[in-house]
């Protein structure tokens, strides 16, 4: 039977035609009165349609379209809202101010997931929210990017737990014609597609665009007739277990990402690779300058380097992306030797010589190998990566290594209540949260009275009970035990008491259960009479984490307990929706991995930017952020042996946190029965954390550390058709080849044993330069104190100079001073020096005075 497939579109009246404009561009997501008009339109059509504007005006009535266009009232909403919109996708932006007005995009930004709006299900869980944060804060600031990632079919998974507990996996197929998503077409309306090669299959994608405020995203979709039945499933599922689809699932992002940009006309100046699994975008710049530019692949490489951003994500070695020998021969045999690579070298690029044994493909190892500019996504993660990542940087201290860290921060406008928005309004706040170049606007909030930010905490915190309600009755009926687990959802949860958040993926590290390790001491806090303590738990574990699974099987057993039941309570499935929620509404965000492997974390920020208060363990972003005026650490900083001893010592850190800390302040009232130190906590939480932990300081940090540099060095670049690059790749080829001649024969100061604080120091080296000439080296002074293993710590760099010359020595001095008192050194080293040379650390090219 053959079936003629066409779109039926929503007949929606002409008053009403600027809903569809409304509906298909994703600023809804964070702009409350564009979602109210939806939600006024027909109530039941938009709980039936998921929050889904697009799906809701296909399911919502005719009736209900024609009295809505006979509703004044109604219509004013709608222009007002849809007038509001114009102006904000018209007006001037930050970027346009700051930095000149770009005709397109100039920056291309990878990611596999995107976390935007539960109606547009293609994110698993922090690394989609924040790639859909940072597309969000790049539209309000005016960012020239462009979003390339998969159009999943099936998304990640919708979580579902059994009667024992056991956590179930269902794939419901997305409907494209009915999401927030438009297929690309060419002039003569027939899709615009490209392809990869895939072991000798010709593999077709189709493009699809998002439109994020001014921003667009465009996803590629391989569910299209012309591809084989096993490629038209590459991207159907985030994550795919499957390691054969995997490599074919970033083939698409990294390679096919590429060819969709280049098909739509685009020509970025800067590639950011957001995680791993975008890498081999590299290798497809690198044949597209090869090919089509007639670099060589020397040359090609300086391009490519110079003009790309590696992010990572992870300190956890399995979250970073490899692939047997076996599959990159299978995929890649014939594209290197397309390249110009033999196998071997090729696979080198992938390859962390400490862990050369493993036989495995890094694509962490090949960003970082194609990639001038890298930065982790917290202080104490840029750290960790630069410890993890010290054998691709040999004999280069490990603070040197070309790692930066831009810590992450959370989309204001998508995350702050409307409630906490309303009061920065009446009391001196900003009219527009769209665009905070004056981060100090946070500081308003010392400005509400106590009385009325805790009115509004109150009413948040009810707003999510009720939620949290209608979803148990919801999981309870779905699981078919909804009568004989609770007579009443009203006795679930109580409004007043002290409520807790925890929500996160059920990896192992992050210690889901560490709050349940004394059952007893458990008990008591809970079930204390005169001062209450609930707890709402949600997340997922990958479909493969078996270990993940038994956790979220040991909290469910536990929650169901009697002495547990009506006080701590797991939310299935979950999603934006209910990170909203909580996040909105709970009075304390707690958060337990285990040091150093939490990245950054960003559900934290969301939690304090709406007066929750953050107890957690020194990691990730709360390493930095944390003070004890606006939360709680769990413990310090220290380093465990043994993983169960530490698990033991700082689940009873928690313990005594929340007994003699947490819960008292929260429950002291004053007479009008106000908790004035909690509500000091609350409001120090939000303008100190408002202020440092948003996204859109982090894209001005990303724009002015990275973004621009990496914007000139490469139109510097390809400028006269690369000339150079082409001296760039002539000259680093020298400086590899003379590299060794180079030495520190002598150095000298003119000290005793003691100089006074203060003083200044005269340090002169002489070195053999052979054939590189002096300006082609960068001679420095390292110098501080030094710790008991007589190494330099907090290390201060001083540039020396010329000062002399032998026939084949070049003198070189520096004055340093001495600003701090103690043990001090210094050492000299010699580095790189180039105009165009991105960044002066490179591996296997710096010499010390031994």
């Amino acid at each position: 039977m053959k079936i003629t497939s066409f779109t039926v579109l929503p007949n929606t009246p002409q008053k009403l035609k600027k809903l569809n404009e409304l509906a298909y561009n994703l600023y809804f997501s964070w702009n409350t009165d564009a979602l109210d008009i939806f939600r006024k339109l027909d109530p039941a059509a938009w709980e039936l349609a998921q929050y889904n504007p697009v799906n809701m005006l296909s399911l919502v009535s005719q009736e209900a379209l024609d009295k809505a266009e006979q509703n004044k009232s109604f219509q004013a909403q709608i222009a007002t809202a849809y007038d509001r919109y114009k102006d904000y996708m018209e007006s001037s932006t930050w970027f346009e101010r700051e930095h000149g007005e770009r005709k397109s995009p100039v920056i291309a930004y990878f990611s596999a997931e995107y976390g935007l709006h539960v109606s547009l299900p293609v994110y698993s869980g922090g690394l989609g929210a924040l790639s859909g944060d940072h597309i969000k804060s790049s539209s309000d600031l005016g960012i020239p990017l462009v979003g390339i990632g998969l159009l999943y079919s099936q998304g990640y998974f919708r979580q579902h737990l059994n009667a024992d507990g056991l956590q179930q996996e269902t794939y419901p197929e997305n409907d494209w014609y009915s999401e927030p998503v438009c297929l690309m077409r060419d002039d003569n309306g027939t899709p615009l597609r490209c392809s990869v090669k895939l072991a000798g299959d010709d593999v077709f994608f189709n493009i699809w665009r998002v439109a994020v405020g001014r921003v667009n995203i465009y996803l590629l979709d391989t569910n299209i007739a012309e591809n084989k039945p096993q490629h038209r499933t590459i991207t159907k599922t985030l994550y795919d277990p499957d390691r054969d689809t995997r490599i074919r699932q970033e083939i698409v992002l990294g390679i096919g990402g590429v060819r969709a940009l280049e098909k739509l006309g685009f020509v970025p100046e800067v590639y950011h690779v957001n995680e791993g699994h975008s890498a081999f975008l590299l290798l497809e710049r690198l044949k597209v300058l090869v090919k089509n530019h007639g670099l060589s692949l020397e040359e090609a490489k300086q391009v490519v380097w110079s003009s790309t951003l590696f992010t990572t994500h992870t300190p956890v070695p399995a979250g970073n992306e490899t692939f047997s020998y076996d599959l990159m021969e299978k995929y890649f045999k014939d594209y290197a030797a397309e390249l110009g690579f033999d196998w071997q070298t090729f696979l080198s690029i992938g390859v962390d010589p400490s862990q050369k044994d493993e036989k495995k493909f890094s694509m962490t190892v090949l960003a970082l190998n194609y990639a001038a500019y890298v930065n982790g996504v917290a202080r104490l993660h840029g750290h960790v990566s630069r410890g993890m990542w010290k054998g691709l940087y040999p004999n280069i201290p490990q603070e040197d290594i070309p790692i930066g860290a831009v810590v992450n921060g959370v989309h204001a406008s998508t995350w702050l209540s409307p409630l906490i928005y309303n009061l920065f309004l009446r009391y001196g706040g900003p009219g527009n949260l769209s665009e905070l170049a004056d981060f100090s606007i946070w500081e308003d909030v010392d400005k509400v009275p106590d009385e009325e930010l805790w009115t509004v905490k109150v009413q948040n915190r009810k707003k999510m009970i009720d939620f949290t309600r209608r979803c148990l009755v919801r999981q309870h009926e779905r699981r078919g035990s909804h009568s004989k687990s609770f007579k009443n959802v009203n006795d679930i949860l109580d409004p007043a008491a002290l409520t807790i958040g925890f929500a996160r993926r059920f990896a192992t590290y992050k210690r889901g259960s560490l709050l349940l390790k004394n059952i007893e001491r458990l008990k008591q806090l809970f079930n204390n009479k005169e001062r209450p303590v609930q707890i709402i738990i949600a997340g997922k574990a990958h479909p493969a984490d078996h270990a993940g699974k038994e956790i979220i099987k040991h909290i469910f057993e536990i929650a169901n307990q009697a002495d547990f039941r009506r006080r701590m309570i797991f939310l299935e499935d979950y999603d934006l929706n209910i990170a909203s929620a909580l996040v909105q509404g709970v009075d304390v965000w707690l958060n337990t991995p285990r040091r150093p492997n939490e990245a950054c974390g960003t559900s934290g920020m969301k939690a304090a930017i709406n007066g929750a208060l953050n107890v957690s363990i020194l990691d990730g972003w709360w390493d930095e952020a944390y003070t004890p005026e606006v939360g709680w650490a769990i413990g310090g900083r220290e380093i465990y042996e043994s993983k169960e001893v530490q698990d033991q010592i700082e689940s009873d850190m928690l313990y005594a946190t929340l007994e003699r800390d947490v819960v008292p302040m929260f429950y002291e009232r004053d007479e009008k029965g106000i908790p004035r130190e909690w509500i000091k906590m609350m409001k120090n939480s939000i303008k100190v954390l408002g202020v440092g932990f948003n996204s859109h300081r982090m894209i001005r940090d990303y724009v002015e550390t990275y973004y621009l540099n990496a914007e000139n060095l490469h139109q510097r670049l390809r400028s006269d058709n690369y000339k150079e690059a082409k001296a760039l790749a002539e000259w680093r080829s020298m400086i590899v080849k003379n590299w060794t001649d180079i030495s520190v024969t002598k150095v000298e100061s003119h000290h005793r044993d003691f100089i006074f604080k203060g003083k200044q120091l005269e340090i002169m080296a002489w070195i053999n330069l052979g054939k590189i000439r002096p300006d082609n080296i960068i001679v420095e002074c390292v110098h501080g104190p030094l710790d008991t293993n007589h190494q330099i710590i907090g290390a201060e760099r001083s540039r020396m100079k010329v000062s002399g010359a032998t026939d084949d020595t070049a003198v070189y001095a520096a004055t340093i001073t001495c600003s701090r008192g103690g043990h001090y050194g210094y050492a000299v080293r010699v580095l790189p020096g180039h105009p165009n040379l991105a960044v002066n650390i490179l591996p296997n090219l710096i010499k010390w005075y031994e």
